[in-house]
């Protein structure tokens, strides 16, 4: 049985190293995960969204077939989650606590 390409083992070291906390580094990623899903989901929906109408003619069957191409591009798309730790194992993100926020707001 093969093992999917997006099934990875990860060192939890490596993710623990980045922060000097596991949970943060899990809440940084996930948060992360959810920007990207969201961001996914809207393009998604306004590329189907050009398919929306209520009217049943034969050009239909057509535009379900572009439908489906487009569907099946984002469901090969890599998952969130797998983006997210990339990016934070990447050095790609950024993460600030709410007082480090408050403190550049207040120089």
């Amino acid at each position: 049985m093969a093992v999917h390409p997006s099934i990875i083992t990860r060192d939890t070291d490596k993710i623990y190293s980045k922060t000097g906390n596991i949970y943060e580094s899990v809440v940084i990623i996930s948060k992360r995960a959810r920007q990207i899903a969201v961001s996914i989901k809207e393009e998604l929906n306004s590329k189907l969204a050009d398919f929306a109408t209520t009217v049943d003619n034969l050009e239909e069957v057509f535009e379900n077939r572009e439908q489906i191409e487009i569907s099946k591009f984002y469901e090969r798309m890599p998952k969130p989650t797998s983006t997210a730790i990339e990016e934070f194992m990447d050095g790609k993100l950024i993460a600030r606590t709410p007082s480090e926020i408050t403190e550049k707001a207040e120089v």
